[in-house]
């Protein structure tokens, strides 16, 4: 295989894994994102099956009263319906998927800027080889 052909194949391969890296850190958005809506806004909990009207609780960042920490130890309903662990459990998976995406992007950032720089040697080697005449 030829140099160039070599240095072809390996800025594709810098391309996918820097594609990789930018699916990555969006799934990585989209857990951070999916862990504010859990934190951030305010839900509905149903008393019974099938209820009509549903009780209204306040997010369980935001809240002025004790509604969404209190309660739990009292049986309440809104502290029982979203728990801190789950939202805890989606920001912890978004750590290692955004740190795995960051590494992709770079790497494959970096393969991608060598491949062009090698390319720019090549040519730059190549002007100076030729005779000037």
């Amino acid at each position: 295989m030829r140099s160039h052909d070599y240095d072809l194949d390996f800025r594709d391969r810098g391309r996918r894994i820097r594609a990789w890296g930018i699916g990555l850190l969006s799934l990585a958005g989209l857990l951070w994102a999916w862990c504010a809506v859990l934190l951030l806004t305010p839900y509905e909990v149903d008393e019974e099956p099938d209820d009509r009207y549903p009780r209204e609780c306040e997010s369980r960042l935001l809240t002025e009263r004790g509604t969404a920490n209190d309660g739990v130890r009292r049986g309440a309903l809104c502290e029982s319906e979203r728990d801190w662990p789950e939202a805890l459990a989606v920001l912890g998976l978004s750590v290692p998927v955004s740190v795995a995406g960051a590494m992709a992007f770079t790497s494959g950032s970096l393969m991608c800027r060598m491949s062009a720089h090698a390319e720019a040697m090549r040519v730059l080697d190549g002007l100076a080889d030729r005779p000037s005449a």
